[in-house]
């Protein structure tokens, strides 16, 4: 018996996960090792079930997408991470690499691509979509002096991840719990999103933000 190479998947939607488990196990050489529905569960199976490869969603019931890539390359540096999202990967991915992740795929592409970002990600590259690379190698070869296309893209990651809850319709106190954060701190969050959007009042904020939402939902 040969070794399998056991793959994680995190993400809140149980017909996602089930979907994706049986085409990876579909591969004589993957398995899946276990599967979280959260950020703090994905921590958890992580340290259970030691896997070499974690599939992450950037939407989770219980924190963010982006602050666990940052803690899975802070307290396990070699584990790569391959995220899987609807988030558009034009505002999300390089956000993730950053982060710490090795490959960004779309839902929309997954049910082909997704064993293929695996291997390529196990054999230690980079997976991106063919439009995604072809937009940071424009950003390379512009020296990297590219400005972002909207006040939007401006936001660091907290800020954006605020915008978004706010755009979903959940206030403060909810973005805090959901977040890990403290009202206060979510509360500056909210002042400096102003400031980048350039309106005044909390009102203005939310409308932006739904605005926001409701765009990018059409879009996908």
């Amino acid at each position: 018996m040969y070794y399998k190479t056991k793959i994680l998947l995190v993400d809140d939607h149980p017909v996602v996960r089930d979907g994706l488990a049986m085409r990876i196990e579909r591969q004589p050489d993957l398995t899946i090792c276990g599967q979280a529905d959260g950020y703090r569960s994905a921590l958890a199976q992580i340290e259970a079930c030691r896997p070499d490869l974690v599939v992450v969603d950037l939407l989770l019931r219980d924190g963010s997408g982006l602050q666990l890539i940052r803690d899975i390359r802070s307290r396990h540096p070699r584990l790569p991470v391959l995220v899987l999202s609807m988030q558009d990967e034009r505002l999300y991915a390089r956000r993730a690499l950053r982060a710490g992740a090795r490959g960004y795929l779309m839902k929309g592409e997954a049910t082909e691509q997704v064993v293929d970002a695996i291997r390529q990600i196990l054999a230690g590259h980079v997976y991106l979509s063919p439009a995604m690379r072809v937009c940071l190698l424009d950003s390379l070869a512009l020296d990297g002096s590219s400005e972002p296309e909207s006040p939007v893209e401006r936001l660091s990651d907290r800020e954006l991840e605020v915008f978004r809850l706010l755009g979903e319709g959940l206030r403060t106190r909810q973005i805090a719990a959901r977040l890990h954060l403290s009202i206060k701190t979510v509360e500056t969050y909210c002042e400096r999103i102003k400031g980048a959007l350039r309106v005044s009042s909390h009102p203005e904020l939310i409308r932006e933000a739904v605005l926001w939402a409701r765009d990018r939902e059409a879009a996908l």
